[in-house]
């Protein structure tokens, strides 16, 4: 017979997954049918963009999960919706967090097993050329570094929205919120994989698993940056994490 602390935890743990499986997928990855036909050995690291459209700071729509253009799959530059409240108070991404999630996305590819991965500042002297610059954004441009560089594949990528928390651990309004997609493009243009990461850290009574992931405490942008980066790569499909 189950005695009080065995209900308690049964109950706490029902609790966990009742509401984990509310809050939404906050990491979401797919990989291309014809990944199979590649041998991806080279990749070439891309240096994140960030978007350029001002973003709602504040959102009460408990249906809210990302910003205007956050699903698209073009990397192009959104527009935001007509139906947004003018009166709402709006933020740019900054520029720096298409460096700082860039820098996330290398420190942990460099010391990947079985695929070698080449730095954002390679490839950025190749987009610094009249040729490639000419090129738009994305998949046109990954496809040039790639075959510049003489990868086999190129991983470009947007940020999103990208939030600061108002506060401190223990009480932030608004709290932090940080949104980016990354992908993987073949050197024939092939997308052969892509991930998209957003969150807006929540109460533990919204959020209850990530609550405790985090023990309690409103994180920093960079913190969810960095939860954003690392489980979007569980699911990376080439070569194997090592150690940092």
């Amino acid at each position: 017979m189950m005695n009080n602390k065995g209900w308690s935890m049964a109950v706490m743990g029902l609790a966990l997954l009742a509401v984990a499986g509310c809050s939404g997928s906050k990491v979401t990855a797919k990989s291309s049918a014809e990944l199979s036909r590649y041998q991806i050995r080279t990749i070439a690291l891309l240096p994140f963009m960030t978007l350029a459209t001002p973003q709602v700071r504040d959102v009460v729509e408990p249906a809210f999960l990302a910003p205007s253009g956050a699903r698209r799959s073009d990397m192009a530059m959104a527009v935001p919706s007509q139906t947004e409240q003018l009166g709402r108070q709006t933020v740019i991404v900054p520029i720096g967090a298409g460096g700082t999630v860039t820098q996330l996305f290398w420190s942990r590819l460099k010391t990947r097993q079985g695929v070698t991965v080449l730095s954002p500042s390679e490839a950025a002297k190749v987009l610094a050329t009249t040729a490639a610059a000419q090129l738009p954004a994305g998949p046109s441009q990954a496809v040039a570094v790639a075959k510049q560089l003489k990868a086999d594949a190129s991983l470009i990528g947007q940020v999103l929205v990208y939030q600061e928390r108002v506060g401190g651990r223990f009480g932030a309004s608004p709290p932090a919120t940080v949104g980016f997609e990354a992908k993987l493009v073949a050197a024939d243009g092939q997308v052969l994989w892509e991930g998209n990461y957003y969150e807006r850290q929540r109460p533990m009574v919204e959020d209850m698993l990530g609550f405790f992931e985090r023990w309690g405490m409103f994180v920093t942008a960079e913190e969810l940056a960095i939860y954003g980066v690392d489980h979007l790569l569980l699911d990376f499909p080439f070569g194997t994490a090592g150690e940092r």
